[in-house]
């Protein structure tokens, strides 16, 4: 599997935020996205996972499902942790799960990978923004998909969260996926970089 960007332009309110980008990634690597703040990290993952129109270039997944677009192939985690609070964390991890579609795995396990087993029953208005974090990331977990589009996969957690994403990322990449991530500092795995220039 690849997952390839070819001279990728980005405009947001009438703004060039990058343009000419291109990058490459096949099954089983990372590419970690850098860059100043502004540069259009966040807007390119948003653009491969279908959120934001392309203004240029194009997007492909060689080697994937022929039958779904690349965003329904691809799991998107942003900054923003999508969480309805009244709903209880194992009833949040079941809407995603259902939601999401494809190839699902057991809700309870996916609680307990990310440290949160203990609290499923607890309104999701309840937890921390670290425990927020956790449960999205047990999204990636609960429906399995071979594009990861992580944003700031780190942020809010605790040394030992950060661990466990590494540790999720490492055995997603085992599986054969891919990993493409924004991040400001050392995502914990061994990465390409694809470093976005300076926009304004």
């Amino acid at each position: 599997m690849k997952l390839q960007g070819r001279d990728l332009r980005c405009v947001r309110g009438g703004q060039e935020i990058f343009s000419g980008l291109g990058f490459e990634v096949i099954a089983g690597r990372a590419l970690a996205v850098t860059g100043i703040n502004g540069a259009g990290k966040s807007s390119l993952l948003r653009m491969v996972a279908g959120l934001l129109p392309l203004a240029g270039g194009n997007l492909s997944l060689e080697g994937g499902d022929a039958d779904l677009t690349l965003s329904e192939q691809a799991h998107y985690l942003g900054h923003r942790d999508a969480l309805k609070p009244a709903l209880t964390v194992k009833e949040n991890l079941g809407f995603w799960r259902d939601f999401l579609g494809g190839e699902a795995a057991d809700g309870a396990a996916a609680l307990e990978t990310v440290g949160l087993g203990h609290a499923a029953h607890l309104p999701a208005g309840f937890l921390s923004a670290g425990q927020r974090r956790r449960l999205s990331l047990a999204r990636l977990i609960a429906a399995k998909r071979p594009v990861w589009l992580l944003d700031e996969p780190t942020s809010a957690l605790d040394t030992s969260g950060q661990g466990m994403v590494a540790d999720l990322m490492t055995q997603h990449l085992a599986e054969g996926g891919i990993v493409l991530a924004a991040t400001h500092g050392p995502l914990g795995i061994p990465a390409q970089e694809l470093r976005i220039g300076d926009a304004a």
